[in-house]
């Protein structure tokens, strides 16, 4: 669909972005100033059949051709739901002899201190496929005991025939001596070449031992079907005439090469969220929301961001698969570059039941795009959040995913009536409602969690949504956490991938280098910052060979005795006696922002080493005009049957085609605002209107003139 009312052609270049998630496959084309996009249920089997698809059907609307797209951006949720779903790679672990438990000891700690029943996430790597490697270095990159190479050659023959597909590397140390994990990859290539290897040092070359031997295992288990999926997808793109290899989408919201998702594939966890990111920073500056909360639903997953002077929280580290869910410490951790955000099994194809309490619990298993919802009429039988919308009236049967998918009401109802509602004591309706009503209140516990961990409130925000599901929730989450706006952004059902197009191309490499400041050895510094340098441009320059680059460097630094650290920047320029001076002073400052004070008495210490390449300047975002006051009424295009569950009852409601509203006019819930991707709904207390640029802007009107429980009080 073109969101442009100009057809003149247009020799801008032409740009795909493409998120493949674990129910649709968003694909977006742009050529500015138009835009057409595209939704398709997603080949879990073989991804690359439904992008492929999308973009043929993208370029036959737009009257192009495969040569004509000058960039392609690809984000993929594969190597998510490869690792949620525990359906990766059969992947061994080569680790110094002594340490092969350490991926069950963890950090020996306990995520739920008084819970007798305490569960902790199983390893990615059964014990029998761990293996401890005669060799030792110490912390200084010293070699204690010299790498047994005939052990690891008997090691080849003995992983080739246990099936083996992917080996991870993680030797003690090995940020500050690499060199014996590569004599491992050497040899494994060497003796069974079929293998794929990675290396702690080159995937995460940082201190701590259990963050990164679960970083380099969780690429070793991907690897093979996220990098499978890549070539396959490159070498199909390339025979249609595509001139150039795609590009990635990170999970710390930047663009990479092709190799660097072929080679670290753990880097693309988060990719599709990242994406989402973006783009509610995108809209937050264009529309002023200096704090904002991204709120991104699909058919999987739900994703939640806070976003304050318009970035994005980031973060050096995440978990996946948290066995409680919300509760930190409770899955395995990933230290990658990525955008801080919290992840719930809550989308359009979670499925709902009634659990041993005899309530209704909705998630976090899904039933993905096959069989899908049974509203899908693919074979799904349990009912889902979208069955439930679908069975109350909220979603348009024939528009629904852009028309790629037909839902089927009757089907829905049935799921729901024979698996649920007779368990809770509900008619269909009511229990529909209540399905609904479960997932709101998921994720806006997971939004409150998740403030209340970075010290935030929740509702000072803006709530900015998208996704294909988002719309239909947002409104109801926005008044459970207080919050009085709810933006729904242009091509919102793909949101993702219109973030994508968005983000910068740029690579991030870190590595850990402990020095006291007092005694630090300049030259070795400066050296670890070139070769640094040097890694990320070489990256950065395949996707972007001729733009300026811009670089930003970090040090993680502490006091001596403390077991964590805090980012400091260190300017440009060589790194000698002033700049450690320099460094010493902005750590006090930074220190005393963070904590209240410094510690002048205590001798400073850099823990690990970052720099961050940047291709060209940051693209000018235009300002978007939201208005206020007076306006007229818009006019509906019809009215469809829609169940109030607080009257018990059904009632027709207006619905609203968005494209045929304008910033002059306003609409009041309860209403439907219907377009191709997905539909919005807004409840009764809101009024929306539409910016300047197309958001969708909806205010509870009931909350602001609602008084307020203080002001009461203080009367």
């Amino acid at each position: 669909m073109s969101l442009s009312p100009s057809e003149t052609a247009s020799t801008a270049p032409v740009r795909v972005a493409v998120d493949v998630g674990g129910t649709f496959t968003d694909i977006v084309l742009e050529q500015e100033p138009r835009r057409w996009s595209a939704k398709l249920l997603t080949t879990p089997d073989a991804p690359e059949t439904a992008v492929l698809q999308g973009i043929e059907e993208l370029l036959d609307q737009a009257g192009l051709s495969w040569p004509q797209v000058s960039l392609l951006i690809l984000g993929t949720t594969l190597a998510t739901n490869a690792l949620i779903e525990r359906k990766g790679a059969r992947t061994a672990l080569l680790t110094t002899a002594g340490f092969r438990d350490l991926v069950e000891i963890g950090l020996e700690d306990r995520f739920a201190q008084y819970d007798i029943f305490l569960d902790k996430p199983e390893p990615l790597v059964p014990r029998p496929w761990r293996h401890g490697i005669t060799e030792r270095v110490d912390a200084q990159g010293q070699v204690l005991t010299p790498l047994d190479e005939a052990q690891v050659v008997a090691l080849a023959g003995e992983l080739t025939r246990a099936g083996v597909e992917s080996v991870a590397v993680c030797l003690l140390h090995s940020y500050a001596y690499p060199d014996h994990e590569r004599r491992i990859r050497a040899l494994l290539r060497e003796h069974a070449p079929q293998l794929w290897v990675s290396l702690s040092s080159d995937v995460c070359a940082e201190i701590r031992e259990y963050p990164r031997l679960s970083t380099v295992s969780a690429n070793a288990y991907v690897q093979p079907q996220v990098s499978g999926y890549l070539r396959r997808l490159n070498e199909a793109a390339r025979q249609r005439g595509l001139r150039g290899e795609p590009f990635l989408m990170t999970s710390g919201g930047s663009i990479a090469t092709l190799q660097t998702g072929v080679d670290e594939p753990v880097r693309l966890v988060e990719s599709g969220p990242a994406g989402g990111a973006i783009l509610a920073q995108h809209i937050a500056e264009q529309t002023g929301a200096a704090r904002a909360l991204s709120f991104d639903m699909g058919g999987t997953t739900a994703k939640i961001c806070y976003i304050d002077d318009f970035e994005p929280q980031v973060s050096r580290s995440f978990e996946f698969g948290r066995v409680h869910r919300h509760l930190k410490g409770s899955g395995l951790p990933i230290r990658i570059p990525v955008i801080e955000m919290v992840e719930i099994g809550a989308g359009g194809g979670s499925i709902a039941r009634v659990n041993h309490l005899g309530v209704v619990q909705v998630g976090p298993d899904s039933a993905g795009s096959s069989p899908g919802p049974a509203a899908y009429g693919n074979g799904g039988e349990l009912p889902t959040v979208t069955d439930a919308h679908a069975l109350i009236g909220t979603v348009t049967p024939d528009r629904f995913a852009v028309g790629k998918v037909s839902l089927q009401p009757e089907r829905a109802r049935h799921a729901i009536e024979t698996h649920l509602a007779a368990a809770a004591g509900l008619d269909g309706p009511q229990a529909a409602q209540a399905i609904i009503d479960v997932v709101t209140e998921n994720m806006a516990n997971a939004a409150r969690v998740h403030a209340s961990e970075l010290g935030k409130a929740a509702e000072e925000h803006t709530l900015i949504a998208f996704g294909g599901a988002a719309p239909l929730h947002a409104a109801r989450l926005a008044r459970k956490l207080g919050i009085g706006r709810v933006i729904i952004p242009e091509s919102a059902g793909v949101g993702s991938a219109v973030g994508f197009l968005w983000a910068p191309i740029a690579y991030q490499a870190v590595r850990s280098f402990h020095q006291r400041l007092a005694t630090i050895d300049h030259a070795a510094v400066q050296r670890l910052l070139d070769e640094l340098t040097a890694g990320v441009d070489t990256v950065v320059r395949r996707a972007a060979p001729d733009a300026p680059l811009s670089h930003k460097r970090v040090v993680f630094m502490r006091y001596s005795g403390q077991g964590h650290e805090i980012p400091v920047d260190l300017p440009d320029g060589p790194f000698d006696a002033a700049a450690s001076r320099q460094l010493d002073a902005t750590f006090a400052e930074r220190y005393a922002q963070l904590y209240g004070r410094s510690l002048p008495h205590v001798a400073p210490e850099t823990v690990s080493w970052s720099v961050a390449a940047q291709a060209g300047a940051r693209r000018e975002r235009p300002r978007d005009h939201i208005a206020s006051g007076p306006a007229t009424a818009a006019r509906s295009s019809g009215t469809r049957a829609l169940y109030d569950f607080e009257q018990n009852r059904w009632a027709d409601v207006p619905t609203y085609e968005r494209q045929a509203l304008d910033a002059e006019q306003k609409l009041s819930g309860p209403a439907l605002v219907v377009e191709d991707e997905t539909t919005t709904f807004v409840p009764a207390g809101f009024e929306a209107r539409r910016s300047r640029l197309g958001s969708l802007v909806l205010d509870d009107i009931q909350a602001a003139s609602a008084p307020r429980a203080g002001k009461e009080h203080a009367a």
